[in-house]
């Protein structure tokens, strides 16, 4: 199980909120730490594969897939994907589509949830 749970909330490019906490999730990974990330909300679009994003922009469905390649558990919320018309195969490869369940068990099992 992770040591830290981050629990993401806001829309992908609508507030810099999903940027910063996937930078700290990568740092805290490169500072050895298990990570698991929870998206809610506007939050599980930023896992829809296909982005396309002006050069020189950050681009979260990118740093999401680096994410999952270095061991990172993600999951979306299966009521708010299909809520906003998204289907599991459009997700990024490695995203589940997650349940509150699976969120309240991460949060008990977690050193520390960070909620953005």
């Amino acid at each position: 199980m992770a040591d830290i749970t981050i629990i993401i909330n806001d829309a992908p490019y609508g507030t810099e909120k999903p940027w910063n906490a996937l930078r700290l999730a990568k740092a805290l990974i490169a500072g050895k730490q298990a990570v698991n990330i929870f998206l809610m909300g506007d939050a599980v679009s930023l896992a829809k594969a296909g982005q396309q994003t002006p050069t020189g922009y950050y681009n979260l469905e990118q740093m999401l897939a680096e994410l999952i390649a270095l061991g990172s558990e993600v999951r979306a919320c299966g009521t708010c994907i299909h809520s906003r018309g998204l289907k599991e195969e459009e997700l990024v490869e490695g995203v589940i589509v997650g349940k509150m369940l699976d969120l309240a068990r991460w949060t008990t099992e977690s050193a520390k949830v960070i909620s953005l």
